[in-house]
């Protein structure tokens, strides 16, 4: 099969901004057998449609996170993507709008009687709101972007200057509006899911701050989660949960009933906390999300028995899978006609890939009913 890894940048010399990942998906790829090219968007749109002109791909593997510093620069992306009739792996424009704006996932996730913390949003250009009744502390964060950008250890507040302080950085730094919810305190766990029609939870992964200072507040901020040299990224670690199996399954179930609520596609992460009650609530779903060979999204399906490159395989076998069902958009299939493919050799490998993809679900199965 020919594979496309769509991508911000390309790597070069130059490039402070390419991402490690997107070889380690590539070389994945290839260890697959498909045929397999790397481009970059550059925030040009003319260069996307004809570097995707040249290379006429039987599947776009969809990586891009941002263009041209638009927080929905994403979206665009899959829409144009969707124009050009071309398959790819992840959400559409409209999913990963759901999961982006964490307001309108919330309100759904109350819709499907899943649990959540009470928010409120401090829009932009709008006069300042008290919160409500909500109850401090609070966790302020940016309503669109993620990966941590934009949290910070003072993004935990106790009172309402600290509250309009960090709304108003969030605004005059980032251009987006700021979300307050309830603080939850507990455990916090992350759980994958990969699947369309019938998708399955990886098994869970639990956040351990037990190394941080002492009082300083268990969340993942941008420091420890980017920064290596600092002691928030030291002192946090993710680890395969040692829980029993009733909660384990309980976990679960929250994470696919939570995708299943924003119509996540392919693969996603559920993030949740654990309270000393029993409550499960969930923080954030995040779509198509990070695929490094050590993300704790691999690590979980490592756990499961689905190594690497049959993890991004089985990526590749969702998004084909889901487009034969007919559940992924196609609007201009004449826009991008294709070349005949190497038949025999993509062909065996994508028999070989698949069926350690069947391995990989077999054992992922197995793993959420324990």
């Amino acid at each position: 099969m020919r594979i496309t890894v769509l991508t911000y940048v390309e790597a070069s010399e130059r490039s402070t901004e390419y991402d490690v990942v997107v070889n380690q998906v590539a070389r994945a790829l290839r260890r697959q057998g498909h045929q397999v090219a790397v481009l970059g968007v550059h925030a040009d749109v003319k260069r996307v449609i004809a570097g995707l002109q040249r290379r006429r791909p039987d599947l776009v593997f969809n990586m891009v996170e941002m263009f041209a510093e638009n927080i929905f620069g994403d979206i665009a992306m899959e829409g144009l993507l969707d124009l050009l009739g071309l398959e790819y792996t992840g959400c559409g424009p409209g999913e990963s709008y759901l999961t982006q704006d964490k307001a309108l996932s919330k309100k759904l996730l109350a819709f499907h009687g899943i649990l959540y913390p009470r928010f409120a949003v401090f829009a932009r250009d709008a006069d300042f709101e008290t919160g409500g009744n909500l109850r401090m502390p609070l966790f302020v964060k940016p309503l669109r972007t993620d990966a941590s950008i934009g949290i910070h250890r003072n993004s935990l507040v106790t009172d309402m200057k600290s509250l309009m302080r960090r709304v108003a950085t969030i605004h005059e730094d980032l251009n987006d509006s700021a979300l307050a919810e309830e603080y939850i305190e507990g455990r916090e766990f992350y759980v994958g899911v990969l699947g369309n029609h019938d998708p399955i939870a990886l098994p869970p992964i639990e956040l351990d701050f037990s190394g941080l200072p002492e009082g300083v507040p268990h969340v993942l901020d941008s420091k420890a989660k980017w920064d290596e040299n600092s002691a928030a990224y030291k002192g946090t670690k993710s680890v395969l949960a040692d829980i029993p199996d009733e909660l384990r399954a309980k976990l679960q179930k929250v994470s696919v009933d939570a995708y299943r609520a924003l119509r996540v596609r392919d693969y996603g992460r559920v993030d949740l906390r654990l309270t000393d009650t029993g409550d499960i609530y969930v923080l954030e779903v995040n779509a198509s999300c990070y695929l490094a060979r050590d993300s704790e999204f691999a690590v979980a399906a490592a756990a499961a028995g689905i190594p690497y490159p049959a993890l991004i395989q089985r990526i590749v076998d969702l998004a084909t899978d889901r487009y034969r069902r007919g559940a992924g958009l196609r609007t201009r299939t004449d826009s991008l006609k294709k070349a005949p493919s190497n038949g025999k050799k993509s062909g065996e490998a994508g028999k070989k890939s698949t069926d350690e993809g069947k391995k990989g679900e077999e054992a992922a199965k197995k793993a959420a009913e324990a």
